[in-house]
């Protein structure tokens, strides 16, 4: 899950509302903006277009300028928590990639200038995806003699035989976060969430905690913490506040936020600032969901921003959460379709296919619009997402209700920087790839809109049931839960009533598209030999395969053999759309329960293994496309303008930055942490 905000009402009504629009989004016209810049590795960098800023007001402007800069001074919060060698690392390749003693013509420096821009991308050495670390094609002695010639490991705890270890030990360290079924997952992941604390010992140390909670208004525990056994066999938690661990980033991110304070579209704008500031002190986590509430409450204002530490993927028990930001104003266009949505969230609600018991018997809260993006940080920054939801608190969403984006300048920059490649490779047929070019993009947007907006707002959890009961597999089973909401009711005659989708055609480009990624085409992100281990890809994997095996016997969907390749036929959509609303319907269950066996068996059977010879087919077609499977942005640049007096007169923006230009600036103008962060 993710998040956002703004001018929606809460919704109680349960008829439906007609609404307008059916695609929206950024309509002036960008040819003349390149979007696809330089590509390196299976790494696509491109620019996004902050359309409409130069409409804003000066005080909106200057909003969206301090909050950008606290954006920024998290940036290093990240690296650490993906590993405790991430800064020393990185601070090493950049001292080498800039040195002019350093020749910038071998071999042996262009790969290391691929492996930097690649830590850089992933924020750190394990893959920003897969979750693998990377493996170096440049030399461990030509490194160690780049390391003494230019003295780059001056200022690191870490000596040169311990960082090159880290790097060219294939057993040390090798995945950032596992999942795999059987082990320690805190021993067996990289990240840097928990120091010496065996799996047990976490899970029995945040359970007593919950026990002794409220149970009605349990806070997020674990969240805002790295969990430490310290030399008396104790274990005991390191908060991340502005007096503890990671002090100096978060020092400087209060500072702007108060920078940009007096800028607050509102009181209530105002109000969550201050709690935000009040949480980063203390770190307090019923200080916390306080601000959660502000912050959902407060729809008003057309600038809005996350800021702080939200998503729980980078650690195997769903507990930690990584530091990101983002801020961003509404596009009021687009937004139409989400709020459309939005107002008729009962609706959707009570025609769920799932058992009423599980059924949120009055919606509260849902806000949804679509943003554009002014700033990504933190691990929103270069790889992002293109939709949000939040906040993750069950009962806060449960009585406050949440906020939904979807990012619409970010969707327009893929789409613009896409090419009709992969469709014509994949597509069974000249049909499917009609599909999809006609209708693909407005359902593409629309599955998000209803997995962020209503998809995660939907549902309930039956009293005394844990939010953390699926552990490991709680992230696969909500992103599956909300995939699901919205390829069921992506289908929905009403959607075409409500002016969202043209025809009853529509969307079986969003199924066609689906089905193929979730059985063939996601398989270009694994390595050779591995098995899926990011939720997302569990999730996709787990419903594709789920529909495919229960719909066999019907030849629902099928997989085809044509000139030695293989391709995803759908012969009965209305069929699927059923398996669609099954699956939903128990993966609900799960859910609402806390069935961790059910979940446990799900995901293993489903979403977890590869078909090899499937897998070398996929990696062989992917790789005469020249395609590269990941995608990330550059940000802008914005410079504050202010006249002789020193008064701010505008803020203006700049997309001529490159990517190691902008990296190299970060690293210099926003290094905050030392490098080695106990």
């Amino acid at each position: 899950m993710k998040a956002t905000k703004h001018i929606i009402m809460a919704i109680t009504a349960i008829g439906l509302a007609a609404c307008t629009s059916q695609t929206g989004g950024n309509t002036q016209e960008t040819t003349d903006f390149e979007y696809a810049n330089e590509r390196f590795a299976d790494l696509q960098m491109l620019r996004y277009k902050v359309e409409g800023f130069e409409n804003l007001t000066l005080n909106q402007k200057l909003l969206i300028y301090h909050l950008s800069e606290a954006a920024m001074y998290g940036r290093d919060i990240l690296y650490d928590q993906n590993g405790r060698y991430n800064l020393t690392i990185r601070q090493m390749l950049e001292n080498i990639y800039t040195n002019e003693g350093v020749d910038h013509t071998s071999d042996d420096f262009k790969a290391m200038e691929v492996y930097l821009k690649r830590v850089w991308f992933s924020n750190g050495i394990h893959h920003h995806y897969g979750s693998e670390k990377f493996v170096p094609e440049f030399s461990e002695e030509w490194l160690r003699q780049q390391i003494e010639a230019t003295d780059a490991l001056a200022e690191s705890p870490y000596s040169t035989d311990e960082i090159c270890q880290v790097i060219f030990d294939p057993t040390v360290m090798p995945k950032r976060v596992n999942l795999a079924e059987g082990v320690d997952l805190l021993k067996t992941s990289a990240s840097n969430y928990y120091d010496g604390v065996t799996q047990k010992e976490a899970e029995d140390f945040y359970l007593a905690q919950k026990e002794k909670g409220d149970k009605e208004h349990l806070v997020m525990y674990g969240m805002n913490s790295r969990l430490v056994k310290m030399p008396d066999g104790s274990i005991v938690e390191k908060r991340w506040t502005t007096s503890g661990l990671y002090a100096p980033a978060l020092q400087k991110i209060v500072e702007h936020i108060k920078l940009a304070r007096p800028y607050a579209e509102d009181e209530q704008q105002q109000k969550v600032i201050d709690k935000l500031i009040e949480y980063y002190e203390t770190g307090d986590l019923e200080t916390f969901d306080q601000y959660s509430i502000l912050w959902v409450e407060n729809t008003e204002p057309l600038v809005d921003f996350v800021n702080g530490f939200i998503e729980c993927y980078g650690d195997p028990l769903g507990l930690k959460c990584s530091w990101e930001s983002i801020v961003n104003f509404k596009d009021l266009e687009a937004t139409k379709r989400t709020e459309c949505l939005s107002k008729n969230a009962q609706w959707f609600e009570d025609n769920s296919p799932v058992d009423a018991r599980f059924k949120k018997e009055n919606v509260k809260g849902i806000s949804a619009k679509v943003i554009t993006a002014a700033i990504l940080g933190g691990d929103l920054y270069p790889s992002t997402a293109i939709g949000i939801n939040l906040p993750n608190s069950d009962w806060v969403r449960k009585e406050h209700g949440s906020k939904s984006v979807t990012i619409g300048n970010l969707t327009d920059a893929y789409n613009k920087a896409a090419g009709n490649g992969m469709k014509q490779e994949f597509c069974l047929s000249e049909q499917e790839v009609e599909l999809i070019n006609k209708y693909g993009d407005t359902t593409d947007d629309l599955h998000t809109d209803l997995h962020e907006c209503l998809g995660h707002g939907s549902g309930k959890l039956l009293p005394g049931v844990d939010g953390d009961s699926l552990k490991a597999y709680g992230s696969t089973i909500e992103e599956a839960r909300a995939d699901l909401f919205g390829l069921y009711y992506v289908a929905d005659p009403k959607l075409v009533e409500l002016g969202l989708t043209p025809n009853l055609e529509a969307y079986k480009a969003q199924y066609y598209s689906y089905m193929m990624n979730g059985l063939m085409t996601q398989l270009v992100r694994i390595q050779p030999g591995n098995n899926i281990e990011e939720a997302h890809m569990r999730n996709r994997s787990l419903i594709a395969h789920w529909c495919y095996e229960q719909g066999k016997a019907d030849k629902v969907v099928e997989m085809v053999k044509r000139e030695g390749k293989t391709y995803v036929k759908i012969n009965d959509y209305e069929a699927l759309r059923n398996l669609f609303g099954q699956l939903l319907a128990e993966i609900q269950r799960i859910k609402s329960t806390g069935d961790y066996k059910a979940a446990q068996a799900l995901v293993e059977t489903y979403g977890v293994k590869v078909d090899p010879e499937l897998h070398q087919e996929i990696l062989k077609r992917y790789k005469a496309l020249d395609l590269a499977p990941y995608k990330g942005f550059i940000n802008p640049r914005y410079t504050l303008v202010t006249d002789k007096e020193g008064n701010p007169t505008d803020v203006t923006i700049d997309y001529t930055e490159g990517y190691a230009e902008q990296m190299l600036r970060y690293s210099s103008e926003y290094h905050t942490l030392p490098l080695a962060n106990n």
